[in-house]
């Protein structure tokens, strides 16, 4: 799906099947900002990510709330707090995305930014065969020819580096799950995840004061830094969930490559990590995988 967005499967997305200008510049703007936000998470690279993830966590609540307030849709949340079947996903799917992030975080800070493209890349590949193996979908040939277009990208970077792309197949796979759970998570995006950083909220703050009180924290030195982090958070997010309601899910299947193409692009001529012969093959495969991919959803929705 995304770099730590999108919310796929929720009532709130449900509408007209067809797009609107105002949902291209929504979707567009998210993917954009998720796009960017290396270059955030590269300023907080002398911080832990686990810490990154705090304030993340912490820094999101008051801007989501603010959003549902100034919408009037607080009540979705009074009652998703006192339903145990709802609370019991949620924390299913905060665990989830909090793993994401940090792996995230990682990526970028450890100069690992291409493979935290790669992962993003390879998950909308991943979770059509989630839903083969889960939910018993059948899927297309072209469907089938682009995941093994992927597999054969993993193996050429694995025998290239001598080791599992693990920070790639571990965003895709944190990522692959939470976009499957959360489809049973019965609450729109905007709600679910404010909810989400609500079961978070706690943990977060627990192990802030206990970075305080071991004097490893950094937030009295990079306190406006780690206070953006709900911002460039809630912010996409939002976003793309007002985006994702005025759009064909085929529109968004296309747009959501945006991000990790931008990220790639961070990582080579900002970053400057090394693009080898082994990146310089595996990369076109999947981009190759991923224009099947797109083919066969337009063939299924047009048929």
């Amino acid at each position: 799906m995304l770099p730590n967005g999108g919310m796929s499967g929720s009532p709130e997305i449900t509408q007209k099947n067809e797009d609107s200008v105002s949902g291209l510049g929504f979707a567009i703007s998210a993917y954009f900002l998720w796009g960017f936000l290396p270059l955030y998470l590269k300023a907080l690279s002398h911080i832990s990510p686990v810490e990154v993830v705090v304030h993340r966590v912490v820094w999101s609540v008051p801007v989501a709330a603010a959003v549902l307030i100034a919408l009037g849709r607080t009540k979705d949340i009074r009652i998703a707090l006192t339903t145990p079947s709802m609370l019991a996903m949620a924390c299913v799917t905060a665990v989830l995305v909090s793993i994401n992030w940090g792996i995230y975080i990682f990526a970028i800070a450890s100069g690992n930014a291409l493979e935290g493209a790669l992962g993003y890349y390879i998950n909308p590949l991943f979770s059509v065969l989630l839903g083969a193996v889960l939910l018993g979908e059948k899927l297309a040939r072209l469907q089938w020819i682009a995941i093994g277009f992927a597999a054969v990208a993993v193996l050429i970077l694995t025998i290239d580096a001598g080791r599992l792309p693990w920070i790639a197949l571990a965003l895709t796979i944190s990522w692959g799950f939470y976009a499957f759970f959360k489809k049973s998570l019965p609450i729109g995006p905007n709600q679910g995840f404010l909810l989400e950083v609500l079961m978070l909220t706690p943990a977060a703050i627990a192990y802030w004061i206990y970075l305080e009180r071991t004097g490893t924290s950094h937030f009295a030195a990079d306190t406006w830094l780690l206070m953006g982090c709900g911002i460039v958070t809630a912010v996409p997010l939002i976003l793309y969930a007002n985006g994702a309601k005025r759009l064909r899910l085929t529109t968004i299947a296309v747009l959501q490559y945006i991000a990790p193409t931008m990220i790639f692009l961070v990582a080579v001529f900002v970053f400057n990590e090394p693009f080898g012969v082994a990146r310089a093959i595996a990369f076109p495969l999947i981009w190759i995988g991923l224009v099947l991919y797109t083919l066969s959803m337009w063939r299924q929705r047009h048929g």
